[in-house]
């Protein structure tokens, strides 16, 4: 018990110190993360308004597959990213594999599937009656749909933050597309599957518990939001 005391003091003391690796590791991963996110939201939410508001043939299987892949194996993306970014690969050319990039576009691929499926899930929640409401009121297409999506932004708000959280807690993509290289690829939970094995349990326990701010912080701002939005 006591080495686990002395893990908890220490990582206390890394944090408190502003220890400079652990914040390289921390501001990495927030980086990551946050870029994945975004791009994930710039291509799943147009999609998944499309795929809600249009009728059309294998619709409902299209919606099974998606939230399908919500639960999508990191290291099978890992796998997959890896055989196409490797130097034998089709995008070998690239030289993504074992960069911050190749780890964004493993969390892209995680992201997309969840957001688009909660994004459909929002829309579909919106009253129909909103969109020809803006229609018969003179809104264009493009503003009708930007008014079910106000109608939908809480939705859209769990989508977004729920993405999040998946990519900046996932490792196994992240250690297969990174490598885990010491400043320049190692997010916060590669670095802690690191450093646990090497017996480092305060640095270890010193990320695992930015993490736990990291989630804490994300949920209390999309409870603000949530406020604030209504």
């Amino acid at each position: 018990m006591n080495y686990v005391m002395e893990a908890i003091t220490g990582a206390f003391r890394l944090i408190l110190s502003l220890d400079p690796e652990v914040f390289t590791v921390t501001l990495l991963s927030l980086r990551v993360a946050v870029s994945a996110t975004c791009v994930a939201a710039l291509l799943g939410i147009p999609l998944a308004y499309v795929v809600a508001t249009r009728e059309f043939r294998g619709k409902g299987t299209l919606i099974t597959v998606f939230n399908t892949l919500m639960a999508l194996p990191t290291v099978v993306v890992g796998l997959f990213c890896y055989s196409f970014l490797s130097r034998k690969g089709p995008l070998g050319f690239m030289d993504l594999l074992f960069t911050p990039t190749g780890i964004i576009i493993g969390d892209v691929i995680l992201a997309f599937p969840l957001i688009v499926g909660l994004t459909v899930a929002a829309v579909h929640s919106v009253d129909p009656r909103a969109h020809a409401t803006a229609v018969s009121l003179g809104a264009s297409r493009r503003q009708a749909s930007m008014t079910v999506l106000r109608e939908a932004r809480f939705g859209l708000m769990a989508a977004l933050f729920n993405g999040f959280g998946r990519v900046v807690a996932e490792v196994g993509s992240a250690m297969m597309l990174g490598g885990n290289i010491r400043g320049y690829t190692r997010t916060i939970t590669t670095a802690i599957a690191l450093e646990t094995s090497k017996g480092e349990f305060a640095f270890a326990m010193a990320l695992g518990i930015i993490l736990l701010t990291v989630a804490l912080a994300v949920n209390l701002l999309f409870r603000r939001f949530q406020a604030a939005a209504r």
